[in-house]
C-alpha cells in the first residue's frame, strides 16, 4: 500500500527478507485472502490508522519455512494457517513472520487455497458466537449476510453447535446458505427481517444475532431479539441501542483476538467435515488490487483468495 486511496495504491514491490525473533515462525505464504479489513485500511476509512507504506493482508496458509530461537511446537516444513495481528507487516507477501503462539496446523483435509479463506473470518464467527453470545445447543441465531465471508462460516459454525439458524442473503444466495446450514432465509432486499425473524419465531425471537452489515442492523435487529438475548457486532454501528437495556439484552461489539486456542477449534471443525470454506474466486496475488475493487463492488459469495508465485509454480 504505497498510500491511502482507491485500490490503484496497491503495487508490487521488493522487499527486506522477513527475519524470524524469539518465538517466531518464518512462514512461505502459500495463499492469503482480501478481508473488509483490507479495503479500511487503504482507504483510511478503518478504525485502525495504518500508515503507509505497508503490507496488507491478515490471512495466511502456508509451510514453515525458518523458527525464531525458543520455538518449541512448529518446525520447517510443517503446513500452517492463522490469523496475525494487524499491523504494517501483512500476508501479501511471499513470506511472513508471525508469533507461533497464533499458530496451527492446517487441517489436513484442506488445501492452502482452501485453508487461507478460514481464519481472519473463521475466527471472527468463532469469538462471537461461541467466544461472547455463549451460543448453545438449542439456541435460535439470527445471522446477517450469511453468504458473506463471515457468514458462511458463522451459519456452519452454529449448525455445528446444535442451534437453529436463521440468515439474511440474497435470493440467489439462498441455496447456499440452506447448504451450510441455515434452516431459514430471510431476502434482505424484499422482506422486512425484523418481521420474518419473528414469524420464523412464533414472535419470540432470536436468542442470539450476529451483525456483519453495520450500518442501523444491529438497532434494528434489536426488535427481533428475545428479551435477555445477545447480540454480537463486528462493523461499525447506528441508530439507538436503548431499547437492549429495556429487554435486559446483552449487546458485544467484537474486535478479534488472535490466539491458537480459537484457530485450532477451526481446524478441528474443518477436519470433521463440519466447516468448510466459500471461495468465490482465486486470482494470483499481482491482481490484489482487483481483488480489492471486486469486494467492494459486493456480491461476493465468501472469500476472494489470493495465491502467491510459490503456489502457482508448485500446482
Amino acid at each position: 500500500m504505497t498510500a491511502k486511496g482507491g485500490p490503484e495504491v496497491l503495487e508490487l514491490r521488493e522487499t527486506p527478507w522477513p527475519e524470524p525473533r524469539q518465538g517466531e515462525l518464518l512462514v512461505r505464504v502459500m495463499a492469503t485472502s482480501v478481508n473488509p479489513i483490507d479495503v479500511k485500511l487503504r482507504s483510511g476509512n478503518g478504525r485502525i490508522d495504518l500508515q503507509p507504506p505497508a503490507i496488507l493482508g491478515y490471512d495466511v496458509s502456508g509451510v514453515v519455512e525458518e523458527t525464531g530461537h525458543g520455538v518449541r511446537d512448529f518446525r520447517p516444513g510443517d503446513a500452517v494457517f492463522y490469523t496475525p495481528m494487524v499491523n504494517d507487516q501483512g500476508t501479501y507477501a511471499d513470506y511472513h513472520v508471525v508469533p507461533e503462539t497464533m499458530v496451527a496446523p492446517k487441517p489436513v483435509n484442506l488445501s492452502h487455497v482452501e485453508a487461507a479463506a478460514l481464519p481472519l473470518a473463521g475466527s471472527t464467527a468463532w469469538d462471537a458466537l461461541m467466544g461472547r453470545a455463549g451460543l448453545g445447543l438449542g439456541d435460535t441465531v439470527l445471522i446477517h449476510a450469511g453468504a458473506g465471508g463471515v457468514g458462511s462460516l458463522a451459519i456452519q459454525i452454529a449448525h455445528a453447535a446444535g442451534a437453529r439458524v436463521l440468515a439474511t442473503c440474497r435470493p440467489e444466495s439462498a441455496d447456499l446458505c440452506h447448504d451450510l446450514g441455515a434452516a431459514i432465509t430471510i431476502d434482505y432486499r424484499s422482506q422486512d427481517f425484523v418481521a420474518a425473524t419473528l414469524e420464523a419465531t412464533q414472535g419470540r425471537g432470536v436468542d442470539v444475532t450476529l451483525d456483519t452489515i453495520g450500518g442501523d442492523t444491529l438497532a434494528r435487529s434489536l426488535l427481533c431479539t428475545r428479551p435477555f438475548g445477545r447480540l454480537v457486532t463486528i462493523v461499525n454501528t447506528t441508530g439507538d441501542l436503548g431499547p437492549a437495556f429495556l429487554a435486559n439484552q446483552t449487546v458485544h461489539f467484537l474486535f478479534l483476538a488472535r490466539t491458537r486456542a480459537t484457530i485450532e477449534a477451526l481446524r478441528v471443525l474443518a477436519e470433521r467435515g463440519q466447516l468448510r470454506p466459500v471461495i468465490d474466486r482465486v486470482l494470483p496475488l499481482e491482481e490484489a488490487a482487483n481483488a480489492h475493487r471486486l469486494l467492494e463492488a459486493g456480491g461476493m459469495r465468501g472469500k476472494i483468495v489470493l495465491t502467491t508465485a510459490t503456489t502457482e509454480a508448485e500446482g
